[in-house]
């Protein structure tokens, strides 16, 4: 018995993703859903279905019929309440999707077009955390053409979605009009950019540091994450730090005192943020302080406690 579901619909991606997965040695279910829109579907099943049995995989089948009315949100909508009913009746944690970053471009493109924040712009990270099951997408910093270099080197069988090309879809629409042209040309930045913009969306909605009145931790990650994360911290003091004061706590292994009020320290494996105070501290106190880990220049503030 496998905890992992791989989202199948024979085309491209997905195709793709089975075989990298196969080739990584991880175990795996697949599901598929049959739409019944197009006369290939049906080929598209039975290709699943002999993948199956080919590589000893258990195999998940669901009919949605849907009309043409808002076409792709119930289709999503038919497929998820299909997996997590999957993941509750057999117990897979893990759900494996085959998103590249076309589609991430594509998506990003769509929600600027009718306005959006960046929780809403910035969507399919690589690993996500679901109430059911957590989402992987191991293939989100490959292009479509990337995949289908795979494809045709490795000789593997796929299908092209014909309904992919039709621009009644907005989503089809920006992938001709502007997503393939773009990622052709710029694909490089593209990775860069989505990273960078993961990493901020992380921090401004996942605040995953720990308060205690005014003493803020949290867990190293890199320099580059930390003073960012120390940034925002500092703001909720209300001081914002200069260019030349960020590169100088990095410069100093987040070890600083800033504009003699705020301390920030750190040991090996977290880093702390406090109002710094210069008080006198007995051997006991220090020594509680040493075993705790705590850094000098934070332990100030907590001895007035």
């Amino acid at each position: 018995m496998t905890n992992n579901l791989l989202a199948f619909s024979a085309g491209v991606d997905s195709t793709a993703l089975f075989f990298k997965l196969l080739e990584q040695n991880i175990n795996f279910d697949i599901a598929i859903v049959n739409y019944h829109k197009r006369n290939q579907s049906k080929e598209e099943v039975k290709y699943a279905k002999s993948l199956a049995q080919k590589y000893n995989k258990k195999i998940h089948i669901k009919d949605c019929f849907l009309d043409d009315s808002n076409f792709e949100a119930n289709a999503r909508n038919c497929r998820y309440k299909f997996f997590e009913k999957l993941a509750k009746e057999y117990g897979y944690t893990n759900l494996y999707l085959a998103h590249q970053l076309n589609d991430k471009l594509e998506w990003f493109l769509m929600q600027m077009s009718k306005g959006a924040g960046l929780k809403e712009i910035i969507s399919m990270p690589k690993i996500e955390k679901k109430d059911i099951f957590t989402i992987h997408r191991p293939l989100i910093e490959m292009t479509k053409d990337e995949i289908l270099e795979y494809l045709n080197k490795n000789n593997i069988t796929y299908f092209v979605d014909e309904s992919n090309f039709d621009t009644k879809y907005k989503r089809n629409y920006f992938r001709k009009e502007f997503a393939n042209k773009f990622i052709e040309e710029f694909k490089d930045g593209i990775k860069r950019s989505f990273e960078y913009l993961e990493e901020d969306k992380h921090l401004l909605f996942e605040e995953d540091w720990i308060q205690d009145k005014n003493l803020y931790y949290f867990t190293k990650q890199n320099p580059k994450i930390d003073i960012k994360k120390v940034d925002l911290i500092l703001k909720r003091f209300g001081y914002v730090l200069s260019k030349a004061q960020r590169d100088e706590i990095i410069k100093n292994n987040f070890s600083i005192v800033i504009g003699g009020k705020l301390a920030i320290d750190s040991n090996n494996e977290k880093i702390y943020i406090s109002p710094y105070k210069n008080t006198p501290m007995d051997k006991k106190f220090k020594e509680k302080m040493r075993i705790s880990k705590i850094p000098p220049k934070i332990r100030g503030y907590l001895r007035l406690f």
